[in-house]
């Protein structure tokens, strides 16, 4: 790869796999890397702030600068109070729930690290993490400002995983319901992105229920505060936070017709 002087060389990385993976080999093939951008909305699992912990004295003993940014304001103000006036709802507070069509947290991600790199008054060249068998996502990132290792490497979101996991990483949640007293979270969840993300399906949500009842607790918590269930309606019906842990106790207990 050649490097081109005069250019800041960027990761974004959340501490999930692929992005995990991506650093981990870039750093391993000694590629050139002067900052790592991580955007914490506060509401990560516990988990992707220890494996935050465990790689940045890694960063700097390689002279790589690690640059942690947060929402403009909180998340829980802009989800809960933040005045709001839309063509569809009129005027509210809070924008609710993030996911699906309202990603309104990925929307600030985007600002915030734009604001960064501008900040910086040189051209970057940005390192992407998206995994080879992402084809759909790789297809809209193409860019001459950005580079995407996975895909060049051809690692798929299981190579990633599986290089995670062969250089010690595992994503370790404490849970009073197993029988280790703790789980890891890619043996529940499909994507280990903020707890609280509506795009996470039916079985992610049953095994954050059945493994990692902290976090129900404060699911159900904002479900409290918040309009909108947290899954939408089906069939007329809302599948909010309540509704769904009625239904994956019935699940559980072997209930018919659950």
């Amino acid at each position: 790869m050649m490097v081109v002087v005069g250019m800041k060389y960027i990761a974004s990385v959340s501490f999930g796999k692929d992005s995990l993976a991506m650093l981990l080999r870039i750093l391993e093939e000694s590629l050139p890397l002067d900052i790592v951008v991580f955007y914490n909305t506060g509401m990560e699992f516990e988990a992707i702030y220890h494996i935050r912990d465990e790689i940045s004295p890694l960063l700097s003993k390689r002279g790589v600068e690690f640059v942690e940014l947060q929402p403009a304001e909180p998340f829980l103000y802009s989800m809960l109070e933040r005045k709001v006036v839309s063509k569809q709802k009129g005027e509210h507070f809070g924008y609710g729930w993030c996911g699906g069509l309202c990603r309104w947290g990925t929307a600030e991600k985007t600002r915030a690290i734009k604001r960064f790199k501008q900040s910086l008054g040189v051209e970057t060249l940005d390192y992407v993490g998206i995994a080879a068998d992402e084809t759909e996502r790789f297809e809209k990132e193409k860019s001459p400002q950005r580079r995407l290792p996975l895909v060049d490497w051809g690692m798929t979101e299981a190579d990633c995983l599986r290089y995670c996991y062969e250089h010690g990483f595992h994503w370790i949640e404490e849970s009073s319901v197993s029988s280790s007293g703790y789980v890891d979270l890619y043996e529940i969840l499909d994507r280990v992105s903020c707890w609280c993300c509506t795009n996470k399906n039916l079985k992610e949500l049953k095994n954050i229920y059945q493994y990692l009842p902290q976090y129900w607790e404060r699911l159900k918590e904002l479900q409290r505060k918040i309009e909108r269930p947290y899954k939408g309606c089906y069939k007329g019906k809302p599948r909010g936070v309540f509704e769904l842990e009625e239904r994956f106790s019935k699940e559980l207990r072997g209930e018919a017709n659950a």
